[in-house]
């Protein structure tokens, strides 16, 4: 169990990473492209992406050091909560494949924070 916990640590946090900072350092260039960013604000944008970024910190560094691994359960259920959000912008613009893609990623990072907090926690 902990090396799937593990998995999914790594690769939430490679997502999550490129997605905040896509949100951060790339907005005007691809905000065009995807009508879904009408939704927010540039500063919610700007917010949810160094959000992402924070937890993907979150994710790794403290199970890896075992300095305060609870913030790796904090971590997941912070973008676990932000999921939510993002599936309401894609369904206001009835967008079903990036609903479904974030509906995954909240599943899969409130089970990492379920499975870190009570099935293989860090010690």
């Amino acid at each position: 169990m902990s090396i799937l916990l593990w998995v999914l640590q790594v690769l939430a946090a490679l997502v999550y990473g490129a997605s905040g900072s896509m949100k951060v350092f790339l907005f005007e260039k691809i905000s065009g492209d995807v009508p879904s960013f009408g939704a927010l604000p540039r500063g919610a944008w700007t917010a949810l992406g160094v959000l992402e970024l924070i937890c993907t910190v979150g994710l790794i560094v403290p199970s890896a050091l075992r300095w305060y691994p609870m913030l790796t359960v904090v971590a997941a259920a912070v973008l676990a909560a932000e999921s939510l959000v993002f599936i309401w912008v894609h369904v206001k613009y009835g967008e079903i494949g990036p609903i479904i893609f974030s509906a995954v990623l909240g599943i899969l990072m409130a089970f990492l924070a379920y499975g870190r907090m009570f099935l293989q926690p860090i010690v």
